[in-house]
């Protein structure tokens, strides 16, 4: 085996693999050795036994060694480990890959070259770090019509929520903690606004419907707006907010979203905090089942990437037309329904507006909510301060269709009555029927 990485996921998968190594045999029926690595630069001291095997800073030079059965890309980012993974399957090589940007943008090219050079491409690390959440929906939940899933898959945006919350710290303190920390990066943007949930959105969905990977047509909405004045209300109201992937399988199409989501406290998933992760599935058959744990992680991410080592070695003999699928469906059976543009989804919503202290706005408001057939399920108006001329005004309605919401918030920001822009944040109760 080659692999191509040393860093925090590559380290761990060489300290899992030499630690557990007889474990793993007896599992996989055969030995499993890294004969080769590659690597720019790395922490021999971090890496018991690095010094017996042959590391390059050429990657492909290991894609193309004779003797390497399985190439494990573990470098991340888009190029060059697409080129690098596509020349591994030219070669006739089996791929695994932590890497959910590569196979959230190319995923689609890779699987095809992969199915005809009869080769797998394994990737259970790059969604949720250690969860086994694609083989549970590839595999464990292959006797369901999968309705709808609920993710809290990025760690950071998950650790800013949970201390918001907690101690009532604003976004921009917290997230400068996060990265003191090390759980943010310098530029935190993939995380915070959600791009990094989207990309593992995108597979989830593709092995849960039948669906190509469609990575721009996911809806992406940051956290960087939430105040902690909307994360107190949501506690006063009964919820908790939390950046959420949801995609959903309608009649009409498919949704696929990445958004600040209210969602009722009482919810196992509204009370995983911190970095962890946690993946909610609705089939129609077992009903909602609950997926938790760590996200991230060297051993963590590490256990998923050897699970698919394991996998692989187990069907290096087996025919290749009968292994599993991977998008879990067969390739020539994947389904052509659209995704959704977000005008579209249907769901319920928080509003919180500035409204000047005065008669008649609420009326106002609800009117024009009204008038667009918008009904409201709680309002809740806070007293103004001493002096002061404005209040705000909380709203959580009822499910209605996006398109709808935007024309009725144009309107009411129009009002003169309103101050300021409209905060509006999604509300999902994920109901189990």
């Amino acid at each position: 085996m080659g692999l191509l990485g040393l860093g925090t996921v590559g380290g761990g998968t060489w300290r899992v693999l030499r630690r557990n190594q007889q474990e793993i045999a007896r599992r996989a029926g055969r030995g499993i050795r890294i004969s080769h690595a590659a690597a720019r630069e790395y922490d021999a001291a971090l890496l018991p036994g690095i010094d017996e095997i042959e590391v390059t800073d050429d990657a492909f030079s290991v894609v193309d060694n004779p003797e390497v059965e399985i190439v494990v890309e573990l470098i991340g980012g888009y190029e060059p480990a697409r080129e690098l993974v596509l020349k591994a399957i030219a070669n006739g090589k089996h791929v695994v890959t932590a890497n959910k940007a590569l196979i959230a943008l190319h995923g689609n090219e890779i699987f095809a070259a992969a199915q005809q050079e009869g080769v797998m491409v394994a990737f259970e690390a790059a969604v949720a770090g250690g969860i086994p959440i694609i083989k549970a929906l590839r595999e464990g939940l292959a006797g369901n019509r999968i309705e709808w899933l609920a993710g809290i898959i990025n760690g950071t945006g998950n650790f800013i929520l949970t201390e918001m919350r907690d101690k009532g710290r604003a976004f921009d303190d917290v997230l400068a903690e996060a990265q003191r920390l090390g759980y943010a990066e310098a530029d935190p943007t993939f995380d915070v606004e959600g791009i990094d949930a989207a990309h593992k959105l995108t597979i989830m969905a593709s092995i849960a419907f039948g669906i190509p990977l469609q990575f721009d047509k996911t809806y992406t909405e940051g956290i960087s707006a939430i105040t902690p004045e909307d994360v107190s209300y949501a506690g006063e109201l009964g919820y908790r907010i939390k950046h959420l992937g949801f995609a959903r399988c309608t009649e009409k199409g498919v949704e696929l979203r990445v958004h600040p989501t209210f969602i009722p406290h009482r919810r196992l998933i509204a009370n995983v905090d911190g970095v962890m992760n946690a993946v909610l599935v609705k089939g129609d058959a077992v009903g909602p089942t609950l997926y938790y744990g760590a996200g991230a992680g060297a051993e963590p991410t590490a256990s998923a990437v050897v699970a698919d080592i394991v996998d692989v070695v187990r069907t290096l003999t087996s025919d290749p037309e009968n292994r599993v699928p991977h998008l879990a469906f067969q390739p020539d059976a994947l389904s052509d329904l659209p995704v959704l543009p977000m005008e579209e989804v249907e769901t319920a919503y928080y509003l919180r507006l500035c409204a000047a202290d005065k008669p008649g706005v609420l009326a106002d408001v609800t009117r024009i909510l009204a008038d667009k057939r918008i009904s409201i399920e709680a309002i809740l108006q806070k007293e103004a301060a001493a002096e002061a001329l404005e209040v705000p005004i909380i709203l959580l309605t009822h499910v209605v269709r996006e398109g709808q919401m935007n024309e009725a918030i144009q309107q009411i920001e129009a009002l003169d009555s309103i101050c300021a822009s409209v905060t509006r944040i999604r509300l999902e109760h994920l109901n189990a029927n």
